[in-house]
């Protein structure tokens, strides 16, 4: 095992680094010019909407080419980004458009790279490692961003392009090499026949195979945009409030803390509990936090509170995954996985649009309390849905006793 997870986890930490530095300066570099606010907001937009629709693309492409080749593929096309950057820079050749294109260009292969990461792990490891991998991969993961967020508070003032691009340059073409040398156990051997177009209007059929499964799944999959609506609500609260940046810092920070504690016990976690327990449990403790949150509005507690945000929101997205590898075929996890990154990808966007009505209305302040009773409605229904999938199985097994009695008499 040491010899597949070694190389891939030093893929996933240069990953993270390039990606997490350049990301972060390219919309910091560009603010830096006068009026650029409208733009840089527009340019989020359109990334989000350039992600959205080439979902069901890149799922499909996963799950016909090699992961181990789409992984090294990214991290080229993020080398090469960078290093264009990193020349035009260094000629002094200095374009808006182009840092724009940039971050385009690293916003979807960043995605591509994490959809494939997932059926990669599926596909190139035992079932009996995937609770092993999964704490390793959690502690990497979040050693990268607060790494990236640590060397960014003190470096952002002093650096410019040229140095950003030149060390994700370096570092998405070492994460391109550690893939590469990752053993590669490929499972879909076989020629595919089918075409692109019948591969992508087939994820429809794969989620009606088991339609409560995949909703009790898709639901678990709102952690992700609750997480992305504090990453945009809480800075804008602090600001209305006139409380110090560097409480929002701090804040950042510990939910990456509460991640990172996540990563050292999850393996135990994931032996002992069951995952659809684990993913219900944890959707409803970060209902009770974010209303904890909603009515305390401190930034003390903000940060405190948000530890235990961070760690439940790790075991969830980690239980989640664990469970897609043990349900989902292999040949068919890259499609499953782009399913839910529409569904997460809509929820999203649908937040950032009710922070916006929130912020004109000057009630940003309810906005902790609004999602945290979006995600007890999601506790309920996910609840709902175990029974009602519970009591299907329970039918399915008298059945076939009831078959079995049948043809023995």
């Amino acid at each position: 095992m040491k010899k597949r997870v070694l190389p891939y986890l030093s893929g996933r930490l240069f990953d993270g680094i390039s990606s997490g530095m350049f990301m972060m300066a390219l919309p910091w570099v560009m603010l830096n010019q006068p009026n650029m606010g409208t733009f840089v907001a527009i340019l989020a937009l359109v990334c989000t909407g350039a992600s959205f629709f080439s979902t069901l693309f890149v799922a499909t492409l996963i799950d016909r080419y090699s992961r181990k080749a789409v992984l090294v593929a990214m991290q080229m096309v993020q080398a090469t980004t960078a290093l264009c950057v990193f020349i035009a820079y260094w000629y002094g050749l200095e374009s808006v458009w182009m840092l724009a294109l940039a971050q385009l260009v690293f916003w979807l292969s960043g995605d591509m790279a994490w959809s494939t990461n997932n059926a990669f792990v599926h596909e190139n490891f035992e079932p009996s490692e995937y609770s092993k991998i999964s704490s390793y991969d959690e502690i990497v993961m979040q050693t990268s961003v607060l790494g990236a967020g640590s060397l960014g508070i003190v470096v952002l003032e002093v650096w410019s392009m040229v140095e950003f691009a030149f060390l994700a340059t370096l570092a998405s073409s070492f994460a391109a090499v550690s893939y590469l040398i990752t053993p590669y156990r490929r499972q879909i051997t076989e020629e595919i026949k089918d075409s692109f177009l019948s591969q992508l209007f087939e994820s429809k059929n794969i989620f009606s195979r088991d339609p409560a499964l995949y909703a009790f799944i898709a639901l678990s999959c709102l952690s992700y945009p609750v997480l992305t609506f504090l990453v945009k609500l809480v800075p804008i609260y602090f600001s209305e409030q006139g409380i110090d940046g560097g409480w929002f810092a701090t804040w950042k920070m510990s939910y990456g803390v509460g991640a990172l504690i996540c990563g050292l016990v999850v393996a135990k976690l994931l032996i002992r509990f069951d995952a659809d327990k684990s993913m219900l449990f944890s959707i409803f403790v970060l209902s009770l936090l974010l209303l904890a949150i909603g009515i305390f509005l401190s930034p003390m507690m903000m940060v405190i509170l948000t530890v235990v945000i961070g760690f439940f929101n790790a075991f969830n997205r980690i239980s989640r995954i664990n469970k897609l590898h043990r349900v989902v075929a292999v040949s068919e996890r890259g499609r499953v996985d782009g399913g839910f990154k529409l569904f997460s990808t809509l929820s999203q966007s649908l937040s950032y649009l009710l922070i916006a009505w929130l912020t004109a209305n000057q009630m940003t302040s309810y906005g902790f309390t609004i999602i945290a009773g979006v995600m007890m409605s999601a506790a309920i229904l996910m609840w709902w849905l175990m029974q009602r999938r519970g009591k299907k199985e329970k039918r399915d097994k008298k059945e076939k006793r009831d078959k079995g009695a049948m043809v023995l008499s």
